[in-house]
C-alpha cells in the first residue's frame, strides 16, 4: 500500500532524499512538469485549463521527527539531539534506527520524573566502548523512531512518520484523480518543515502563489492529554482556522467548508494554539499569500506510534481534489 511505503521510509529533516526519489516514481505520469530545487523541495506541476484560473501552492511535507548524533561517550552511550520536537518523555525508552539500519534503544541519564530536556537523554546499542560503536555510528549519523505501519480494527492505522507522509498521500492520491484541473496547481513535497519550514519559504517565493494550502496533520483533543481543543479522530478533514504561526483567510476557509458541504463531505474546523504548518511560510511569502490548511486529526503525534482513522484521510483527499479545481472568485 502506498500510504504504509511512504511511512517506512526514512526522511529526517534535513535528508529527505529517499522519500523525495519515491515519491516522484509516483507522480511523475500525473503531471506536466515535475522539478527539485536547490534546498531538496519537489515541486511537482499540474497544468490548469480554466479562464479565470488561479496559481495555488498545496504543501505537504517529507520529512520527520527525529535524531542526530552529537557525542559518542568512552562507555558506548551515544548522546543526542532532537531535529523537530519531541518531547523527551515520549523519547524515553522508545526504539530508534540509523540511516545504516543500525537500531537503538533511548535511555535518560537521570530519573524519569526529572526528565527535562533531550541532554539527559542517550541512545544504547548495546556497546560498552566508544571504539565498538564508532564501527557503526558517528557523530553527525541520523536516526528516526522505528514504529511499524499497522492496521487496527475499526479503520485506524498507527506508524511513524504520519507527520507527514499522511499529507504526501493524500497529495499524490488527488493529483492521480485530476484528470483535468481549472486552476494551475503546484502540488509540492516540501522539506525541513519540523526544524521551521523552510522549504516552503523557497518554494513560495519560486512559485508566487496566489493561494496556498498547506496539507498536514493537527493533535486531536478526544483523549486524556496534555493539550485542550475541539479535534477529534473519525469526525472528518480538519479545516484550519488559526495555530500559533498563521490565522487562515477568512474566504479559502469559507470555501473549504462550502466544499465539504456540496460533496456531502463531513469536516471538522481546527483551532489549535501550540505547532503550526507550512502554510505559515507561504502566508508570509512575496507581497502576502491567501493561505489555509487541511489536515487529518492523529493521536500521539511526533513519536513512533501515531494513531488515525483511514476514513479522514479518504475524505481529505476528496476535499483537496475539488478545492485545488474550485474557480476562485477573487
Amino acid at each position: 500500500m502506498l500510504f504504509q511505503q511512504l511511512t517506512q521510509i526514512s526522511g529526517l529533516s534535513g535528508y529527505e532524499g529517499k522519500v523525495r526519489e519515491f515519491i516522484e516514481e509516483q507522480v511523475v505520469l500525473h503531471a506536466d512538469e515535475v522539478t527539485t530545487d536547490a534546498i531538496g523541495n519537489l515541486i511537482v506541476y499540474k497544468r490548469g485549463s480554466g479562464e479565470h484560473k488561479k496559481k495555488i501552492m498545496a504543501a505537504a511535507h517529507m520529512d520527520e521527527v527525529g535524531f542526530q548524533v552529537i557525542k559518542i561517550e568512552k562507555n558506548g552511550l551515544i548522546r543526542i539531539k532532537f531535529l523537530g520536537y519531541s518531547h523527551v518523555r515520549s523519547a524515553f525508552m522508545s526504539r530508534i534506527i540509523f540511516t545504516n539500519g543500525t537500531v537503538g534503544i533511548i535511555g535518560s541519564s537521570v530519573p524519569v520524573d526529572e526528565l527535562k530536556h533531550f541532554t539527559q537523554l542517550y541512545v544504547d546499542i548495546g556497546f560498552s566502548s566508544d571504539t565498538e560503536v564508532k564501527k557503526v555510528v558517528n557523530v553527525g549519523d541520523n536516526a528516526v523512531y522505528e514504529g511499524h505501519y499497522t492496521e487496527l480494527p475499526g479503520g485506524y492505522v498507527v506508524s511513524k512518520a504520519i507527520d507527514d507522509r499522511v499529507g504526501c498521500y493524500m497529495m499524490i492520491e488527488a493529483l492521480k484523480a485530476l484528470e483535468d484541473c481549472y486552476n494551475d496547481v503546484y502540488f509540492v513535497f516540501t522539506v525541513q518543515e519540523e526544524v521551521g519550514c523552510r522549504g516552503a519559504v523557497t518554494a513560495a517565493e519560486r512559485i508566487q502563489p496566489d493561494i496556498g494550502l498547506a496539507v498536514d496533520i493537527t493533535p486531536a483533543h478526544d483523549v486524556p492529554g496534555d493539550l485542550t481543543g475541539s479535534n477529534t479522530i473519525g469526525a472528518g478533514p480538519a479545516i484550519k482556522i488559526s495555530d500559533t504561526s498563521v490565522i487562515c483567510d477568512e474566504y479559502l476557509v469559507s470555501a473549504l467548508k462550502d466544499l465539504s458541504v456540496q460533496h456531502s463531505l463531513p469536516y471538522q474546523l481546527d483551532v489549535i494554539y501550540v505547532g503550526g504548518t507550512d502554510a505559515s511560510s507561504i502566508n508570509r511569502s512575496g507581497f502576502g499569500v491567501k493561505a489555509a490548511g487541511l489536515s487529518v486529526v492523529t493521536r500521539y503525534p511526533h513519536c513512533a506510534n501515531t494513531l488515525l482513522q483511514m476514513s479522514d484521510v479518504e475524505h481529505a483527499i476528496t476535499l483537496l481534489k475539488h478545492f485545488v479545481n474550485e474557480p476562485f472568485k477573487f
